[in-house]
């Protein structure tokens, strides 16, 4: 059970978005913040000053150390703020966020983002247009307007382990053969199907969220957005990218330990290999898997070795690290 520490609420039936809206919202916009005060007060400057569309925005806090909670109850008193006590993760934040979502349209937005000249609109009316889709989302870029890929993934398989375990990916990070699962050759400039759409700006409907479960909670970091669009093809939808809707994504500021950080996500990529690889791939999904980490320690040694670059010996320290706590990710969530 989760506890509220605290809840800023308007009523539904007046949107505050920079000017007022009559009648309900359109659209639910959820957020769930950890520690990124600074960064989740530019986003929501940002989505209301960018949108036009009626829309509520809900925030829940995971607890934050840094006064999160505090600073978006002064500065933002139209948001439904929720702030618990305990970290929940992110997928089971979403649970939390839902039962007081109202509108038709779902947008998870990433704490860690600014919504650029109209992103939200643009993407809702996207998805109006390609309603087969069932989820879309959009194109994001660094600070300094660089494309930033992580928009969307391509699902993994034996293929894409296979490279990473090489070191092909790396050798060949823009070869659309080598490094497919990053859609590497395109840049994001055109419209396209996709298999995965990440969580950073991931637009649904709300009755198709339901129908699909949301986010399973087991997925408490990282992988939450794989499972649901995987689950979701399985359901004949086909997610959809425009380069139209476009937004800053900076990545990784609610965990910046490397290592840590590293354990969660090889943690949910190895469950997604044991729920979402055909059968007869799983066992040799999960042995090439658990490979990775150490050849990339061992890379890295050698890289160091060769050109004395610290870079690589940092990188292999961690990469060390990563396969000692090989028992917390190797078999996904079984413990």
């Amino acid at each position: 059970m989760h506890m509220k520490q605290q809840s800023t609420t308007i009523g539904p039936d007046t949107v505050e978005q920079g000017g007022v809206f009559s009648g309900l919202p359109e659209l639910t916009v959820v957020v769930i913040s950890y520690n990124t005060k600074t960064m989740t007060l530019d986003c929501l400057a940002s989505l209301f000053n960018e949108t036009k569309t009626p829309l509520e925005v809900i925030v829940v806090d995971n607890a934050s150390s840094d006064g999160s909670a505090e600073a978006i109850a002064s500065a933002f008193p139209q948001v439904r703020l929720i702030a618990e006590s305990v970290n929940h993760g992110f997928a089971p934040a979403h649970e939390i966020a839902m039962v007081h979502a109202t509108a038709p349209w779902l947008l998870l937005l990433n704490p860690d983002t600014v919504v650029l000249d109209g992103a939200v609109d643009r993407l809702l009316n996207f998805a109006k247009s390609r309603p087969q889709a069932g989820i879309w989302g959009g194109r994001t870029v660094y600070a300094d307007r660089r494309i930033n890929p992580y928009s969307c993934w391509r699902r993994m398989s034996l293929w894409t382990i296979f490279c990473r375990l090489t070191g092909l990916t790396g050798i060949f990070p823009n070869s659309g053969i080598f490094n497919s699962e990053e859609y590497a050759g395109w840049d994001r400039d055109t419209e396209r199907e996709v298999d995965i759409v990440t969580g950073c700006f991931f637009l649904i409907e709300r009755a198709k969220w339901d129908e699909l479960g949301g986010f399973d909670p087991d997925f408490t970091m990282y992988g939450e957005e794989a499972d649901l669009c995987l689950r979701a093809r399985l359901s004949g939808l086909r997610p959809r990218i425009t380069p139209d809707a476009c937004i800053v994504h900076y990545g990784g500021a609610s965990e910046p330990v490397a290592a840590d950080r590293i354990v969660r996500v090889l943690r949910a990529k190895m469950e997604l290999v044991l729920r979402h690889f055909p059968k007869g791939r799983r066992r040799l999904g999960q042995a090439l898997f658990r490979l990775f980490p150490l050849s990339r320690m061992i890379a890295n040694a050698a890289f160091a070795r060769l050109t004395g670059n610290d870079r690589f010996a940092l990188k292999s320290s961690v990469w060390r690290e990563v396969w000692k706590r090989r028992a917390e990710w190797q078999s996904g969530f079984l413990k």
